[in-house]
């Protein structure tokens, strides 16, 4: 289990949204690298970055915020928001992004999600963000008619390194992952999944320690970590001791 603090990007700045919603965003650093370095000296391992203007635009639009993160951080990043064609997978990966997370293009151009895992095997996560069980693009803008497991589907066999699984009714609003979605995804293909939208305290961190939760690779956490209701040292504590456990 992995948890994996996040930073949503917007105006070079650490925000979050509520509901996927632009209009509804707190801001919470003015400087993502400090945010970057502050959650390695807290722990954790990974770091989960979304850059939301880029998802607007198809194209990134905090590349320099990026930039400073990856200077600030030896953790591995994971990136997602505006990454639609080879060239911008080529340009972040060589920057050392760990990998990229890919969203709208999935359900645009599955072809350009196998090409990328067949040149970059492990560096390609894809993004499936889920309003009412259905698949959500363009920044959450629009919603499509295909369901997140049959977007998962389309490729189980195409060496994806993981599915990153969005509630967006639930995000940002502190209301609590949806494990029952989240896991009816991850057993539905052999993929690993990770739960995202609503982690909202210690409680969903026991949960996601239960035995059925073993198949999930981890889940993102967000607002309950900047606004304080999730203790770091604590959630990293009790993934650590469950890990000993196993």
């Amino acid at each position: 289990m992995i948890l994996f603090p996040a930073i949503d990007l917007k105006n070079g700045q650490c925000v979050r949204l509520k509901l996927g919603d632009m209009d509804q965003a707190t801001v919470f650093n003015d400087d993502p690298g400090a945010q970057a370095r502050a959650f390695q000296d807290q722990g954790f391992e990974w770091l989960h970055v979304v850059d939301l203007d880029g998802a607007f635009a198809g194209e990134s639009r905090n590349g320099a915020a990026v930039d400073a993160i990856l200077k600030a951080t030896s953790n591995p990043v994971q990136l997602g928001g505006g990454i639609r064609t080879m060239a911008h997978i080529d340009a972040w990966l060589e920057k050392g992004v760990a990998r990229v997370i890919l969203g709208t293009v999935a359900v645009r151009d599955p072809q350009l999600v196998k090409q990328a895992c067949k040149t970059y095997p492990g560096r390609v996560a894809v993004g499936i963000d889920a309003k009412g069980g259905k698949v959500a693009v363009e920044g959450w803008a629009e919603t499509s008619e295909l369901t997140a497991i049959d977007l998962a589907k389309r490729f189980e066999d195409a060496g994806v390194a993981a599915i990153i699984y969005t509630d967006i009714e639930r995000d940002g609003i502190l209301k609590g992952l949806n494990i029952a979605s989240t896991l009816e995804l991850a057993n539905a293909v052999s993929i690993p999944v990770i739960a995202s939208g609503g982690l909202a305290s210690i409680d969903d961190i026991k949960r996601l320690i239960e035995p059925d939760c073993d198949i999930l690779e981890g889940a993102i956490t967000g607002r309950a970590l900047y606004d304080g209701r999730l203790d770091p040292k604590e959630a990293m504590d009790m993934i650590r001791a469950s890990r000993e456990a196993v």
